[in-house]
């Protein structure tokens, strides 16, 4: 029974990889896609081969002001959650104040929350508040439902943190300011990266809370799913497929980075 054998030891190998490519599957087909030139307005069926899509990537009217937008809103969503997201994590793990616990319940309210219920409430409280839906209440509301991701990888990582090495910096004559500059921020930065990409990440994609604050302005997800009404240009497929290149090299160079340092430590 060698094959049983082998087929035992390389189990879980094969598992992770099978997984890997079911998830990995839709964006092969955006990809594949995207070379494609339907005969109608819907890209859902492989015609023929073409460049003409990559080679006129913004040639659908308002696709490429709404993908600008989608990016607009997504850069300061990250910055916003990014910033408050990271003090709020320091404060509930360093520091004891009255109703920290119920705080900390409260963080994860947004994450378990059903969009739909949280893009109604923030409409009501925008309308209540007499606010012009647009630009400004997406991104107030794509930073309030991303600041409990940011909170979360963030105090992960500084409920980790040794704090004797504050301590020993402390005892070596640095500051306040050059102790959090050169030991704690350096030490918590893998947490902050990964909470400011997950916001990111999630800002760009959204759609139900989008579409709820939105008023008269049109994201790219929005324009997607309005598109999928009428006709699926290939653009479309295009913008899908840049998008996940630019994942796999950001993950990509992250993780030779991550190398590089451990040999340096080695």
């Amino acid at each position: 029974m060698p094959f049983v054998n082998w087929l035992k030891r390389r189990l879980v190998v094969i598992a992770g990889i099978l997984t890997l490519a079911y998830l990995l599957l839709p964006n092969v087909i955006v990809t594949v896609f995207s070379f494609n030139k339907p005969k109608g307005r819907f890209n859902y069926e492989w015609q023929r081969f073409s460049l003409d899509a990559w080679k006129q990537p913004c040639g659908v009217a308002d696709m490429c002001g709404s993908l600008s937008i989608s990016l607009q809103i997504a850069v300061w969503a990250t910055i916003g959650a990014t910033i408050l997201g990271t003090m709020i994590a320091f404060a509930l793990v360093r520091y004891r104040f009255r109703a920290r616990g119920a705080v900390n319940s409260l963080i994860f309210l947004p994450m378990a929350m059903p969009e739909v219920v949280m893009a109604a409430s923030l409409l009501t409280l925008f309308l209540n508040m007499g606010a012009q839906l647009g630009f400004m209440t997406i991104l107030i509301a794509h930073i309030m439902f991303c600041l409990s991701f940011v909170v979360t990888a963030v105090k992960a990582r500084v409920m980790s943190m040794d704090p004797r090495l504050e301590e020993a910096a402390r005892d070596l004559y640095a500051g306040p300011v050059q102790t959090f500059l050169r030991v704690t921020l350096p030490i918590a930065a893998p947490g902050i990266a990964a909470g400011a990409l997950l916001s990111f990440a999630l800002s760009f994609d959204d759609f139900i809370i989008t579409n709820f604050n939105a008023g008269s302005t049109v994201t790219f997800p929005m324009f997607v799913w309005g598109s999928a009404q009428r006709g699926t240009p290939v653009q479309i497929n295009v913008i899908g497929t840049t998008m996940f290149l630019v994942a796999v090299l950001i993950t990509l160079f992250s993780m030779f980075i991550s190398n590089s340092r451990n040999k340096q430590k080695a």
